[in-house]
């Protein structure tokens, strides 16, 4: 439930599976794989991923550019390109839809995990930028059941979008006891995922 939630979004089962098998081998968890446009659609709206990985080329009614656009327009989390084709046309179709990453095929688990963490970070980063910083005093205002000290800290470092395993290091504390707090901190934020966390945060502080 704490780890970073991905779509995958690929018509090709076994390289679906081997992303798949990346994901959950390390510090994210797959939130669904899609083999097609309907499948994703129907994804992103019933369980909305923190991320998601995308092919370009669905044998399917949309194919993974169309996709990234209603991302933009409905979801807003971060997404890259994982794709076989590298032409100038599906290049500059791909620029307008702004992705987080672009990996050409065959790619490698480093670079895939590598390009995924930046990703998410720096989708989150931009994001957050325009916002109020948090301030620990105005969420407990506003929140049932107070967060913390420690909680607030862990709050930070989920805040800029970076992995259970990164807070860990750099609160010097081990991943289960990262993931205790953010179970707790998911409870008194009233959210099931990070995506929720994040949103009610900035919520919060735009008040």
């Amino acid at each position: 439930m704490s780890k970073l939630r991905v779509l995958i979004v690929e018509d090709e089962p076994v390289i679906a599976e081997n992303i798949s098998m990346y994901l959950d081998n390390n510090d994210f968890e797959v939130s669904g794989i899609a083999y097609d446009s309907a499948e994703a659609n129907e994804q992103l709206q019933s369980n909305t991923p923190d991320a998601a990985i995308l092919d370009v080329n669905l044998e399917s009614d949309e194919d993974g550019i169309d996709i990234a656009s209603s991302i933009n327009q409905k979801y807003q989390i971060p997404f890259l390109f994982l794709t076989s084709y590298s032409d100038k046309e599906t290049l500059e179709r791909a620029k307008k839809v702004k992705p987080s990453g672009y990996i050409v095929k065959p790619f490698n688990e480093k670079t895939l995990l590598a390009s995924l963490e930046i990703a998410i970070s720096n989708f989150t980063a931009e994001k957050n930028h325009s916002l109020p910083p948090l301030n620990h005093d105005k969420l407990n205002y506003y929140l049932l059941s107070p967060i913390s000290e420690r909680e607030f800290e862990l709050v930070q470092q989920l805040y800029e979008g970076i992995t259970n395993t990164q807070i860990a290091d750099k609160l010097f504390i081990s991943v289960n006891t990262v993931k205790t707090h953010l179970k707790n901190i998911y409870l008194k934020l009233d959210a099931g995922t990070r995506i929720e966390v994040i949103r009610r945060l900035r919520e919060i502080m735009m008040r």
